[in-house]
Formats: C-alpha cells, structure tokens, sequence
C-alpha cells in the first residue's frame, strides 16, 4: 500500500475518533468520497492499525444507526424555516404568553 493512502487512513481514523464525525463529514473534510472513507475504515484500517479498526468501527455503527434521527431532525428544521420565514413574509408575530 502507498504511503500517502496508509497516511490518509491513519488521519480519518484519527479524525473519526477524535470528533465522532459522519462518513460523509470525513470525505468532505479529507476531499475524498465516501465510498473510499468507507473502504479506507473496513478494509485498509484492520491492515494498517488493528488497534484503531475495533473503536472506528464502533463509532461508524453508531452513526449508521443514528442517521434516520439526524434526518428526522434535518427536515424538522427544514419546515420550521419555511413556516418562520412565510409568517415573516405575512407579517406574522408570535403571540405573547397569556
């Protein structure tokens, strides 16, 4: 294996350690897509450092099980900006308090 891909599998290991991030948040971050974070972690990790592959893993299967919240909350976030943004249009307030 090259050294600048050993390299790169040490740094998202690292980083998804270090943050807790997103496979999608480490392509980004890293400039690379997510099909190749995600062999980088299943595959190339367990050959290049076993001792990270285990606590990756972990935190890439927390993340997978989590994701159908963080998309519930993204679109719940969404329409709550559409509302607030057409009730602004309207000259809507909120009520006080009663």
């Amino acid at each position: 294996m090259r050294d600048y891909i050993e390299a790169r599998v040490r740094d998202i290991a690292d980083y998804i350690l270090a943050t807790g991030a997103t496979v999608r948040r480490c392509a980004l971050r890293f400039g690379v897509s997510k099909t190749t974070v995600h062999k980088d972690m299943r595959e190339r990790l367990p050959r290049v450092c076993p001792a990270l592959a285990a606590p990756v893993a972990r935190v890439l299967q927390f993340n997978k099980a989590d994701r159908h919240i963080r998309g519930g909350d993204a679109t719940r976030r969404k329409y709550l900006g559409k509302k607030q943004a057409e009730n602004e249009k309207w000259g809507f307030t909120a009520r006080p308090p009663v």
